[in-house]
């Protein structure tokens, strides 16, 4: 005769533990049923707050920057502020700028050229 062997999901026995006696668990919506089931990995934070650290960083030591632009326009000026959108650029030899932040293709210090 043969026997077969039959399991609990241990994710259902640790949610009766978890309920109050007398009232059961709540069924597990759409969402939660998916995520049991697949062993991916959560999503990244939205932000790792690294570009505000190398912004607040040039700004305090007030390094000389230049800053390409997607048409390939180069800026020179220190960063006088961010935020999450754009960026101001202090110039010595022209009028402070805003610069949009999805314009800019890449920026690099003044001191590396």
């Amino acid at each position: 005769m043969n026997r077969k062997l039959v399991r609990p999901n241990l994710a259902q026995i640790k949610e009766k533990m978890a309920a109050p006696r007398g009232v059961s668990a709540p069924a597990p919506d759409r969402a939660e049923r998916a995520d049991r089931g697949s062993r991916r990995r959560p999503a990244p934070p939205d932000s790792t707050h690294a570009e505000a650290f190398y912004y607040l960083k040039q700004m305090n030591a007030e390094t000389p920057m230049v800053v390409v632009l997607d048409d390939g326009e180069h800026i020179r000026g220190r960063i006088e502020w961010y935020d999450r959108g754009c960026l101001k650029v202090h110039r010595d030899d022209g009028p402070n700028i805003l610069l949009f932040k999805h314009c800019i293709r890449y920026l690099y210090k003044q001191e590396d050229e």
